[in-house]
């Protein structure tokens, strides 16, 4: 079967919104895939460009250049994935509401918990389920059999699409193992970046 990716672009036109914010300092600006062709009308930011879940590889190659990261989007997945691994101040202006917010040091630290939670009950797993993707990009078959091959009570779960619903269908699982993007972080999953 073959898969037809399209872009969808938002509409909305963010430049007037983004001049009216009282920023300070060099800011980059970031955004996913939905505003990233709006970036380049903004004249007095740093473009760090269009991020992804698991990759920030262009916010990360001029971080040293910047004071802060301006994120343009309706969520908070990225956004704290930058500032953990930037150590940056992240701002994320949402241009649905038009409201302008910033990472905290307390949602940095409760995601930081929750990666322990997660490395002590995989510590404690009887049963542990290994993720791997059909999908191009995420598909990291390998990976997944030598962590089989690592932990003998381990198996392999094989999907094209991973959902927090699919996985509560195996409660015998004590808690997952995600080779496929390292940004899906149901609450049974853990990344392979975070393992104990």
């Amino acid at each position: 079967m073959k898969t037809l990716f399209i872009s969808a672009k938002a509409q909305k036109n963010i430049l007037p919104l983004i001049k009216k914010l009282k920023l300070k300092g060099k800011i980059a600006l970031v955004s996913t895939i939905q505003y990233s062709h709006q970036l380049k009308s903004f004249k007095n930011f740093i473009l760090a460009g269009q991020i992804t879940g698991c990759n920030i590889s262009k916010a990360k190659k001029i971080e040293n250049k910047i004071d802060s990261f301006l994120f343009i989007g309706s969520e908070q997945f990225h956004p704290i994935y930058l500032a953990i691994n930037t150590k940056k101040p992240v701002f994320i202006f949402n241009p649905i509401t038009e409201k302008l917010s910033k990472i905290t040091k307390e949602q940095i630290k409760n995601y930081k918990r929750q990666i322990k939670g997660k490395q002590l009950k995989f510590l404690n797993a009887e049963k542990i389920g290994i993720l791997i993707s059909t999908k191009p990009g995420q598909y990291n078959l390998k990976r997944a059999l030598q962590l089989k091959k690592k932990y003998k009570n381990s198996f392999l779960f094989l999907t094209n699409n991973i959902s927090q619903e699919e996985l509560e269908n195996f409660p015998q699982i004590d808690i997952f193992i995600n080779t496929v993007c390292p940004r899906i972080e149901y609450k049974k999953v853990i990344n392979t970046k975070s393992l104990p």
